[in-house]
Formats: structure tokens, sequence, C-alpha cells
């Protein structure tokens, strides 16, 4: 029967189901990591929580392990990488505490609005002041969620029973899951300008992080309220510490900081802020329902029932996965790049597989393009597994067409987005056999390798333009690497697009821009 390690603690009930299913079951709590290395040979799976750190080293040594069991969403302490390259399937426990991160969230609104912690500091030291802690009703008042996914839904419902006004930013849901909720989309700008409570339920990515700093607190209301149960570092705590001194938000409730534990902020000497130890997930039925889950999966998966909640599994055969993987590095790197250049919200995306690759399983493809495309902004989210299955909750179709004839290329991968406000259309395909090129973006014919910082120029098709670029990268030490143009008819509207060596700053956005020839400028980071 297979042995499961558990080596952190787990609620009983998950240990219960694993047991009844007749798995041989040991728990052995904070090993370090050289008793780990010795140990996790005799297992087959293995179920952590956040404190054990399955490093690069330690999964090295895991000869037998099939399974490794994450009792929570995160899996930064796992090596991914190398728990693939080990044909190990990792997997999470996502759901579990969905409610009890979207009540901490209520929690500390309901604290800041009716300032409870302070009321009981106070009368803790026998004080009776009453008029000192007047507080504010949530009825009427307007909710700014940032983030409509698991948790963001879940606040959304509560707010509306309190009979709050709800309004939501999140460039990757559609206007109609919206809707279904009773929820309006607007953008971020303006969520800060109306909301009087602003919360936070994003994952942290790198265009998440810092995403409320002190322009964002220009914004706001000086009576608003900021709460942040999601990930530290999404709020700058610089620019939060800045508010909440002057005046620019009435105050803030967190439960989670970009450093932990956060013993030496300044934010702990304010009077204005409400501070938990992250305890967005501590709750007992939260630490039972992740237990739960996980058990389950590995249940079901070592019973060959299914394969649940992996983020790095694709049931394919060694020789497909050898042919197609390169593909699938192709529409990875499509969907993120595409999904940096939107107008508006995404409605469908329609890929369609043209010449030879069409004989191929296309679903994977489908899958890491989509997992690309939402990656950028739901990056602890989303997988190959479960992309296909986000795009659905957020109110997205994934189509896929099959067109055995070539066109210019013999193998060709079109991307068409269907937006609010337009379409956008990316095609690519592979040169050698195995290097990605971007060929085609809407009407302009290019030829883009993807690096890791790309600048995508539209301009008028006039003399100079390059060379203006050219000279303001160079001003300011940011090497060119590559560059491809492309264009509708002379004089008309060009694209130019650069592999840049480092990110430009935004003071050089502003001067390139500068340029009455510019059109528009994005910067594209993959």
């Amino acid at each position: 029967m297979p042995k499961i390690l558990i080596s952190d603690k787990l609620a009983e009930e998950g240990i219960r189901i694993l047991k009844d299913a007749g798995f041989v079951v040991d728990c052995k709590y904070k090993l370090d990591k050289e008793e780990l290395k010795k140990v996790i040979k005799e297992y087959d799976a293995i179920i952590v929580r956040s404190q054990t750190k399955l490093t690069k080293d330690i999964i090295e040594e895991a000869d037998n392990l099939k399974f490794i069991g994450r009792a929570g969403v995160g899996i930064d302490n796992v090596d991914l990488e190398m728990a693939t390259k080990k044909g190990i399937i990792v997997m999470n426990a996502p759901g579990g505490n969905t409610v009890s991160t979207c009540e901490h969230t209520f929690a500390l609104i309901l604290s800041l609005a009716r300032r409870i912690p302070y009321a009981h500091s106070s009368l803790k030291k026998k004080e009776w002041d009453r008029s000192r802690f007047r507080g504010v009703e949530l009825q009427s008042k307007i909710l700014g969620i940032i983030g409509l996914g698991r948790i963001g839904k879940e606040v959304a419902k509560r707010g509306i029973a309190f009979g709050m006004e709800v309004l939501a930013y999140d460039p990757f849901i559609s206007s109609e899951v919206a809707d279904s909720l009773g929820v309006k989309l607007i953008d971020l700008k303006e969520l800060l300008q109306k909301a009087d409570f602003i919360t936070i339920h994003t994952p942290l990515t790198e265009e998440t992080k810092n995403l409320i700093s002190f322009d964002e607190f220009n914004l706001t209301k000086p009576t608003a309220y900021l709460v942040n149960c999601a990930r530290g570092g999404i709020v700058d705590e610089e620019a939060l510490y800045d508010a909440l001194s002057k005046g620019k938000i009435a105050g803030a409730a967190l439960d989670v900081f970009a450093k932990e534990p956060p013993l030496d902020s300044k934010l702990l000497q304010l009077e204005n802020i409400v501070v938990t130890p992250h305890l967005g997930a501590s709750t007992e039925e939260a630490q039972v329902n992740v237990a739960i889950e996980i058990a389950n999966c590995l249940k079901d998966a070592f019973l060959g029932k299914a394969i649940k909640n992996a983020v790095n599994y694709i049931q394919l055969d060694t020789e497909t996965y050898r042919k197609i993987k390169p593909y699938m590095e192709l529409t990875e790197l499509m969907g993120k790049f595409i999904s940096q250049l939107l107008q508006g919200r995404p409605k469908s995306l329609i890929l369609s597989y043209i010449g030879d690759i069409a004989s191929f399983k296309v679903d994977p493809l489908s899958m890491s393009f989509t997992k690309g495309f939402l990656s950028h902004v739901l990056e602890e989210e989303v997988n190959l597994v479960n992309a296909l299955e986000v795009a659905r909750e957020r109110g997205i179709k994934v189509e896929q067409t099959k067109i055995p004839q070539e066109e210019e290329y013999v193998n060709l991968v079109r991307a068409k987005i269907v937006t609010d406000e337009g379409d956008k259309v990316l095609e690519g395909t592979l040169f050698s056999n195995r290097e990605p090129r971007f060929v085609k973006m809407d009407e302009f014919y290019i030829e883009i390798t993807p690096s890791s910082y790309m600048m995508v120029v539209f301009n008028w098709d006039k003399p100079g333009v390059v060379g203006t670029l050219g000279t303001v990268l160079g001003k300011h030490n940011i090497n060119i690497a590559g560059m491809s143009l492309g264009r509708r008819a002379p004089q008309d509207i060009a694209v130019t697009v650069l592999n840049i060596d480092s990110l430009p700053s935004s003071r050089v956005v502003k001067e390139i821009t500068s340029n009455p020839n510019i059109v528009s400028l994005k910067i594209i980071k993959l």
C-alpha cells in the first residue's frame, strides 16, 4: 500500500481519510533538512503545509515519491521545476480557505468601521469614552474589491448582504460574471476614487507588486479604509504609512505584510491601523477543509480515480510530450505577450492550429496559452491543469480549431482574443522546430523572438522614429537586443517591437511618448 509522510501538522480528519483507505501514514513533524532528505526516500507521497520547504536537493533524494500534497494554496515552498523533472505530481488545496479568508476580511472591515480594537483597548484600561469611538455604518457605503476571484466573489456577496454598493476591478473577468454577482466592473482609478472600503484579493505577481502606492493613495477619499488579506507586497507599505500619517485615508487593516513577522514595521506605531498576524486561513474549519481536500486528492490519485488540483500535470505519453513541448512553450509565451497588449475585457480566446500541428493533440497547447494569458495577474492561482477552468469561471470562453492546410508556415498557431472593445490577433510558429517566433500581430507582419523584456511601439510611419527610440534608450543605458518592424502602408500606422535588456523607467517611457509620432507604447514582461 502507498506510504505517505505528513511533515507538518495536519487536521485529524485528513489523516483519517488516508488511513481508512488502507494507506500507511507516518506523521513526523519538524524534521530538519538533513533528516527529511534521509527519510523521504521511503515514501510514495508527502503532505506539507507552509513550514516544510521541499527544496531541489530534498526532492532529488525522493526516488520513490509520486505525489506532493500542499495543504493550502501557495506552492512557493515546493521546488516545482525539480518535482516536474522527477515526474512527481504536485497538488494543492485551493478551495479550503476561501470562506475563512473572506470572513476575516469582513471582520477587519467591521473592526475599522466600528473602531472595535481601539474601543476594546480603551475599556480594558478602565476608560469609558464613548464619543472617541463613533463609527460608520456599512449600509449604503461603496465597497471596492480589487480582484474578483474565488475570495473576491465571496466578499462581494457579503458586501451586498450588508446593503453596500459593490464595485470591482479585475481586468480578467467578464462583465457577465460580474453582473451575475450584482457587481459593477470599473477601472482601478475610478474604484480608488469612489470606494469607502477598499479590499484586495489578488495574488502577488510582477503586475500586482506595489499595485497600491503613492499615486493610488492620492486618489482615495480621506474617509476611505483599506483592507489587505491577500499577500504582502501588493500594498506599498511606505506609501501606506505616508497615507495614514497624512490623512489621505482614514484607516487600514492588514493581515499580511511584505516581511513577516513585521515586528520592526513603522505601521505598528500608528493608531489608525488594525493588524493581525496572517490569520486569513487560521480557522478550525479551514484547516479541516484543506486537510480533507488534499487527503481526498491523494486518495483518488493512488486509487486511479482522478488527478485533481495538480499544478504540474498533463496526461501525455513521453513521445507525444517530446513533440509538443516546444509548442507548449510557444503558446504560453504567446498568451503572456498578447494579454499585456489588450484593451478591454476578454470574452473569448479563439485558438487555431494550422498545418502539420493540426495532427497533434492540441488540448495541452490551449491549456498552455490560457495559463500564459492569465498568469501575469493570477500567477499563484493558475496552472496548466486548471487554466481552462479558471478561464471558464471568469466568463472567458476558450475555443480551438484545427486547420490541416498550410498557410505561410508549415505550422502556425493563431490566437484571436475577442474583447468588449475589439479583437486582437497574434500568430506564432517555431523556427528550426525549436525556436519560438511571433510572426504576425493583427495586420502587421513581424518577426519577433520573445525575450524577458520587450517594448511594443505603435507609431506613424515617418522618418526618424526608430532613431528616436535608439537615441533615448541609449542615453539611458538600455541596450536593444533585437528589433522588428511592421507597417500596413507607407505613412500609415506602423509597429516597432524591441527586445531590450532592462526595464525602462517611467521617465524613459514619458520621454519616448512625448514624440508626436508615437501613438502608444507598452512594456511587455515575459
